[in-house]
């Protein structure tokens, strides 16, 4: 198993269109949101992500909570060409985002057929850091 250090690692949002699907902004809620993002280390490439976001109440705090995700990454891991899909369990508050991820089994194209592994997220700005722990 291969482990990227975070600090050499990043991910960096491109696009965010977040839409309230049921509550009122003042009361608990959740919002999908379309995200895309642009990845640099280990991960090279762009990605199309969709996440599940919990409001508790007025403030963009998850409360203890994570919400869940999926992307899908096209471009390269340590040098191996295709895509694959990794689903997110992220918390937020008023310091950032934090998460884990995984690599959904049987997801891997291309070079990456038959990857697996998980990484962690963490940042408080559009370029986040993230480590990724994996197999080929």
């Amino acid at each position: 198993m291969m482990m990227a250090r975070m600090s050499e690692n990043t991910f960096t949002m491109r696009s965010w269109q977040e839409d309230v699907v049921s509550g009122a902004e003042d009361s608990p809620r959740y919002a999908h949101v379309h995200a895309t993002f642009a990845y640099s280390g280990i991960i090279e490439g762009t990605s199309d992500c969709d996440y599940l976001l919990f409001y508790p109440g007025a403030d963009a705090d998850s409360a203890g909570t994570t919400s869940p995700g999926l992307e899908r990454i096209e471009g390269s891991v340590d040098g191996r060409s295709g895509s694959f899909v990794i689903k997110h369990d992220v918390g937020f508050d008023e310091r950032g985002v934090t998460g884990t991820w995984r690599v959904l089994p049987g997801s891997g194209t291309g070079e990456l057929a038959g990857l697996s592994g998980a990484g962690t997220i963490s940042g408080a700005s559009e370029t986040m850091g993230y480590t990724f722990d994996f197999e080929v």
